[in-house]
């Protein structure tokens, strides 16, 4: 086995390391997540606001305060490294999680998730070290086993997080999420050799952070990338804070709402584990273009019958179903952001790929509870299927259909032919 991990290549050690890395700070994250709402339930507000529009600010607030932070740390990796944005991401986040078992209002929990978003992004800073270490024509498979380390996390971390809820309750979820987090940073911080050189543009004379983002955005097939991630990041956020609630109405005088939560959350994310393998490979051999848009078409015809659902085994199977398609969303704008741009700009590129993440996150729970409030909650799972079939259309109109990997590296992005 010792020997075997000897022979791989360095880029190979990387995302070995950073799977593993993703995997445990994943698991923390999601060990919370779902169950935030219900957290904010049991907390109770100094103010008198509402648990639906509390739940969707605690999601909102780290939303945001990463949109205008991500940016900047994408742009710092491209001058000092990636490793040191994972680094600097996931011990961040151990000390604010770890704060946050000890909060006495939902409005504290609000001020921490705002804080969390400033600090953290390991998602984006691992696909920016990911992306900048593994070679052109290997980046779908690259991206593919990042999001199986990222949704393997997500799978197991709501069942333990439901099994922690029920049983010690909520704040030990946080302390554990620390400590998880904790242990990936270690990880790459000892296990990762980034062998990393700032590009000329980056030296005495080096390009500002404006004029950096405003050249990646320059670039043929960029800007609709980041508009199909908007679009589906909308979508795929529009429910989170109202689905434990709903769990719970389909559920009305039941016990084990949580496990419940963990279990349907997590055989979602197992199955987006799957999908997210296949359907790279898929993408690498077919296009990451057609990828995404069929995968934006399943996912919009599978939330219209979970308007109806009566029972939560019924949301589970859809939601299974819907969460191997959700691999292919998540997977391939990742993908085809490295075959746009040129190596080099991987901090910036995926900085703001993270910062267009993080506001479809900021305004997809606030949109999600207001239909919720308005409409009941059951109305959301429709909205959410409108806005996957506009990204699909938006992502089939402007995206290019060439792939950049068959092309030689000098090729700039306006030369490029369509098939």
């Amino acid at each position: 086995m010792i020997g075997r991990l000897r022979r791989l290549e360095r880029w190979q050690k990387t995302l070995l390391i950073v799977f593993l890395a993703q995997l445990f700070s994943a698991v923390g994250f999601s060990t919370i997540f779902p169950f935030l709402p219900l957290y904010i339930e049991e907390l109770g507000s100094s103010t008198g606001t509402s648990v639906e529009v509390l739940s969707g600010l605690v999601i909102s607030s780290q939303a945001f305060t990463m949109m205008l932070a991500a940016p900047i740390w994408g742009a710092l990796a491209d001058r000092h490294g990636r490793k040191l944005m994972v680094i600097r991401a996931t011990l961040g986040g151990t000390v604010v999680l770890g704060l946050m078992a000890f909060v006495r209002s939902s409005e504290e929990l609000v001020i921490l998730r705002a804080v969390q978003g400033l600090v953290t992004g390991t998602v984006a800073a691992a696909n920016a070290l990911v992306a900048a270490e593994a070679p052109r024509e290997q980046t779908g498979f690259a991206m593919g086993v990042v999001q199986v380390g990222l949704w393997s996390g997500i799978s197991l971390g709501p069942l333990i997080g439901g099994l922690l809820a029920d049983t010690f309750g909520y704040r030990v979820s946080f302390l554990v999420t620390a400590t998880l987090l904790l242990l990936s940073g270690l990880l790459v911080l000892f296990g990762v050799r980034e062998q990393f050189e700032p590009q000329a543009r980056f030296g005495p004379d080096r390009m500002g952070f404006v004029t950096e983002w405003r050249h990646v955005m320059s670039m043929q097939g960029v800007i609709p990338t980041y508009i199909a991630r908007f679009l589906t990041g909308i979508a795929r956020n529009l429910i989170t804070p109202i689905m434990p609630l709903f769990i719970a109405s389909l559920m009305p005088g039941e016990g084990g709402v949580s496990a419940m939560t963990g279990l349907i959350t997590g055989v979602a994310s197992a199955t987006g584990t799957l999908g997210a393998i296949v359907l790279g490979r898929v993408g690498d051999r077919y296009g990451h273009r057609s990828v995404l848009i069929g995968s934006a078409v399943v996912l919009a015809a599978l939330h219209v019958p979970q308007t109806f659902a009566t029972a939560t085994w019924q949301l589970l199977v859809l939601q299974a179903l819907t969460g191997f398609a959700a691999g292919g969303i998540v997977s391939a704008p990742s993908a085809l952001l490295a075959q746009y741009t040129p190596p080099g700009e991987e901090g910036a590129v995926y900085g703001l790929d993270n910062s267009v993440l993080s506001g479809a996150r900021t305004v997809s729970p606030l949109i999600g509870s207001l239909f919720s409030v308005a409409l009941g909650m059951r109305s959301t799972f429709m909205v959410t299927a409108v806005l996957f079939v506009l990204a699909a259309g938006a992502a089939y109109v402007q995206l290019p259909r060439y792939r950049r990997a068959s092309l030689p590296v000098e090729a700039s992005a306006s030369s490029a032919a369509t098939d």
